[in-house]
C-alpha cells in the first residue's frame, strides 16, 4: 500500500509574502522564491520531522495568535541564538531536553518560530 513519506512543506498566507521571505531570509539566512528548501540528508540516519496536533486551548503557541508554529532544526541551537540576538530579535525563551535544546522567536508576521537542536534518537511510534 501506498504512504506517506514526510512532511512535503507548510504553506501559509501572510500580508506581504516578498517581506516575509526577505525576513527569513536576512533574519534566518534561510528562503529564496519558492520559500527555503530543506532536504533530506542520508547521512542523519536518527533525523526526523513531526506533525503533531495540540488541543485548542494550549498555550503552546502564545504569544502568536496564529493556530499554528513553525519548528526549524538547527545545528547548533547556542551559536545561533547569539546571531539572533545580535540582529535583535527577541528569544522568548529557551529548553533543554534529553532529545533536543528548544528556543522561541517570533517572524515579522507574528507566527511563533520553534527553533531545535536534535540530541538522540527519534522517539519510538
Amino acid at each position: 500500500m501506498a504512504k506517506v513519506t514526510g512532511l512535503g512543506g507548510i504553506f501559509y498566507k501572510v500580508a506581504d509574502p516578498e517581506a516575509t521571505r526577505a525576513w527569513y531570509q536576512e533574519t534566518l539566512g534561510i528562503g529564496g522564491e519558492w520559500g527555503a528548501v530543506f532536504p533530506w540528508q542520508a547521512d542523519e540516519a536518527e533525523a526526523y520531522s513531526l506533525f503533531s496536533p495540540f488541543k485548542v486551548a494550549t498555550d503552546y503557541f502564545d504569544p502568536s495568535a496564529a493556530g499554528f508554529m513553525v519548528n526549524l532544526r538547527v545545528d547548533d541551537l547556542d551559536a545561533f541564538l547569539v546571531g539572533l540576538k545580535a540582529k535583535g530579535v527577541d528569544i522568548l525563551g529557551t529548553q533543554y531536553e534529553e532529545y533536543g535544546k528548544f528556543a522561541w522567536i517570533m517572524d515579522c508576521d507574528g507566527i511563533k518560530i520553534e527553533l531545535w537542536q536534535q540530541i538522540g534518537p527519534a522517539p519510538a511510534a
